[in-house]
C-alpha cells in the first residue's frame, strides 16, 4: 500500500502540469497550430514557444492552455486562440525597435508576447478588474517593457504617441480615428473589423500620410470593443 501511495505522489506533478510538460505543450502548439499554418516569422514562433500561456489562463482551465481555441478569463472576455495571437503579431512585422500600443489587455498574454518582440509595449484595458490582474501578473513575471493603463482604448494613449504599431484585440465596426491619429506615418495596425456582434474580418492597416492601405487577412470572431466604440452603434 505504501509503495502504491509513493508512486501516486510521484505522478502528481505530471498530472498538475510540471514545467517541462508545459514546455513540451508549447512546442507542440507552435508546430501544429502555427508552423503547420501560415505563421512563418521565426521571432514570433520563438516568442510563442517562450511565453507561458498557462499562467494567463484561469486555474480551472489550465489543462486547456495550449489547445487550439480561445478560453474565458472572466467578465465576459477571453484569451485569444494561440494561432490568432501569433498571426496578429506576425502582421505587425516587428523588428524589435518599435513602440506598440495594444488595445484590450485582457489576460495580459498578448502583451507578454509583444514584449519579446518590441522595444516598448503600452497596453490598455477598459475593465478595471482585468487591468489590475493583468498588470500585476505581467509585473510579477518580469515583463519590464510593458506599461499597462486602465481606460477606454478607443481614445488611445496620447501621452505615449506616436506608436509604430497598434493592435486592437476587440471587434469594432470602424477604425477609431484617435488611434489612427496616434499611428506613426508608415506604421501598421491590426484589428478585427466588422460587426462587433457577429463575424469580422482581420484587417492589416498601413498608414500612408493622410490615407490608409487595408489588407484583408481572414475571418475572425472577437468580443466587441466596448465604451465609446459602441455608443450609438448598437
Amino acid at each position: 500500500m505504501r509503495r502504491i501511495l509513493v508512486a501516486f505522489l510521484l505522478l502528481l506533478p505530471l498530472a498538475a502540469g510540471f514545467p517541462q510538460d508545459w514546455e513540451k505543450a508549447r512546442r507542440i502548439m507552435v508546430a501544429d497550430q502555427m508552423e503547420a499554418r501560415d505563421v512563418k516569422d521565426a521571432r514570433v514562433l520563438d516568442a510563442m514557444r517562450t511565453v507561458e500561456r498557462h499562467l494567463f489562463v484561469p486555474q480551472n482551465l489550465r489543462r486547456h492552455s495550449y489547445d487550439d481555441s480561445p478560453l474565458p478569463i472572466g467578465e465576459g472576455q477571453t484569451i485569444s486562440q494561440p494561432y490568432i495571437v501569433a498571426l496578429m503579431t506576425q502582421i505587425l512585422r516587428l523588428k524589435g525597435t518599435e513602440r506598440v500600443l495594444e488595445i484590450g489587455t485582457g489576460s495580459g498574454y498578448q502583451a507578454a508576447v509583444l514584449s519579446l518582440l518590441a522595444r516598448e509595449v503600452c497596453t490598455m484595458e477598459i475593465r478595471p478588474g482585468l487591468h489590475q490582474k493583468a498588470s500585476a501578473l505581467l509585473s510579477s513575471l518580469g515583463y519590464a517593457n510593458v506599461t499597462a493603463r486602465a481606460g477606454d482604448g478607443y481614445f488611445g494613449w496620447p501621452e505615449k504617441a506616436p506608436f509604430d504599431c497598434i493592435m486592437i484585440t476587440a471587434a469594432v465596426n470602424h477604425i477609431p480615428p484617435p488611434l489612427l491619429a496616434q499611428l506613426s506615418d508608415g506604421g501598421r495596425m491590426v484589428l478585427p473589423l466588422g460587426n462587433p456582434f457577429s463575424f469580422q474580418e482581420l484587417v492589416a492597416v498601413t498608414k500612408r500620410g493622410a490615407s490608409v492601405v487595408l489588407e484583408h487577412v481572414t475571418g475572425v470572431l472577437f468580443v466587441p470593443m466596448t465604451g465609446e466604440a459602441l455608443k450609438g452603434r448598437r
